[in-house]
């Protein structure tokens, strides 16, 4: 264990970060004493030998043992009007937590009902929602996480009287891609082919028992938030995985067009769904969150400097599903069909309505994720330089003086 970890309990609470001295002002490192397992709500601890009074928001985050919601449950932490951030997840987080208060819980188990009963959070942020495993993990262990989990806090969030708010992390995957798409979908706008599997289909019921909760829950403030592709330094996600091979295998015939979204503009919308909503903004709804702009899959491959290999869409399949057995990406079927046919959603709600303006674009979030990839087999900068020689070689083979270089 870390030594700035500290046990509390069979059940699991680790206490991050080093307490406070006492007669500092509020913070959510606190000199606080356990009194055992199970406690009720905030009688369960004393601080400075009195109850301590929660004043300010109580935040549960889930899936905090990933990179994304690990930065999420630091930079939440850091808002004033939050006194207190619950972090849960299945196993121990391999970073730091800050201040936050992490259980150990699975949220596919109906212990997570107790958690939320007991902690009195009153803005639940759901981020266990993915589409790769994590550590060892299955795929069957993803979805049972993905669904299972996301009905059982779904189920302990109705029975909550103290929550009030609730954000989930969904994905655009909910439309699928296929060759009849639109050209741009909107929140409303239904797929023209429901997804059969994987994480697109995990997505689909997710937002199905969410709708069913916030109908049975009026009162309570729910925010889904459909993520186009999130890459960045330190993504984790199948696109990144794709995007860190050697080669790029592609669909012969097709060059289909992507978004990305930084994920430091996930951090701070995650964070704009999490507090009340700003004057002339609604926060509750559904959102599409992605980068301005598109790029052709030529354009991210020449931008890495990785080579392509356009293949017969059968050979693909069978491509996708060496490199899945090797563990080298989690080349999915629903990862092949957009690698054919692409995505791309409109964000108007998204700045207009939740009033949050990503401060990337599609373009500067793949350059960010490039620059930390380092160079491909064929960098850019070099594949420029061997341009201009060649035409410098020809030109001067015609009898010809060159007058101007190849930029790029």
């Amino acid at each position: 264990m870390a030594p700035h970890q500290q046990w509390w309990g069979a059940t699991g609470i680790y206490r991050w970060g080093k307490f406070r001295r006492l007669g500092h002002r509020r913070s959510s490192q606190r000199n606080i004493e356990p009194l055992g397992w199970p406690h009720t709500g905030n009688a369960g601890y004393r601080y400075a030998g009195r109850k301590a009074l929660i004043l300010g928001k109580v935040v549960l985050v889930t899936g905090v043992a990933r990179q994304l919601g690990g930065r999420f449950v630091r930079r939440i932490q850091r808002d004033p009007e939050v006194d207190r951030v619950i972090a849960v997840d299945a196993v121990p987080p391999a970073h730091h937590l800050g201040g936050a208060d992490f259980i150990q819980a699975d949220i596919r188990q109906p212990t997570i009902a107790r958690v939320l009963a007991e902690t009195g959070a009153d803005t639940v942020v759901h981020m266990d929602v993915t589409g790769t495993a994590l550590g060892s993990g299955s795929r069957a262990t993803v979805k049972e996480t993905n669904v299972i989990g996301t009905m059982q806090l779904l189920g302990a969030c109705q029975k909550s009287p103290a929550v009030q708010r609730l954000v989930v992390k969904s994905s655009t995957n909910v439309y699928g891609s296929a060759p009849r798409d639109p050209a741009v979908f909107t929140e409303t706008t239904p797929p023209k082919s429901l997804p059969s599997g994987g994480f697109a289909k995990d997505t689909v019921e997710v937002e199905g028992y969410v709708r069913g909760f916030a109908r049975r829950r009026p009162d309570v403030a729910v925010c889904v938030l459909r993520f186009a592709n999130i890459l960045g330094p330190t993504a984790d996600t199948p696109l990144a995985s794709y995007f860190c091979l050697p080669v790029l295998p592609t669909v012969f015939g097709y060059d289909p067009r992507l978004q990305f979204v930084h994920e430091d503009d996930v951090i701070e919308v995650l964070r704009t769904a999490s507090h009340e909503p700003r004057r002339g903004t609604l926060n509750s709804g559904t959102f599409n969150i992605a980068g301005d702009g598109v790029l052709l899959l030529s354009q991210c491959s020449r931008r890495l400097g990785r080579p392509t290999v356009p293949l017969l869409l059968p050979a693909v399949t069978w491509a996708g599903s060496l490199v899945r057995t090797l563990g080298m990406t989690d080349f999915s079927p629903e990862q092949i069909r957009l690698l054919t046919h692409g995505r791309v959603v409109a964000t108007d709600q998204m700045r207009e309505t939740l009033g949050f303006a990503p401060k990337y674009t599609t373009a500067e979030t793949f350059e960010d994720f490039a620059r930390s990839q380092g160079p491909g087999l064929l960098p850019p900068e070099a594949l420029a330089g061997a341009v201009d020689r060649i035409a410098t070689l020809t030109a001067r083979a015609a009898g010809h003086h060159p007058q101007t270089h190849s930029a790029n």
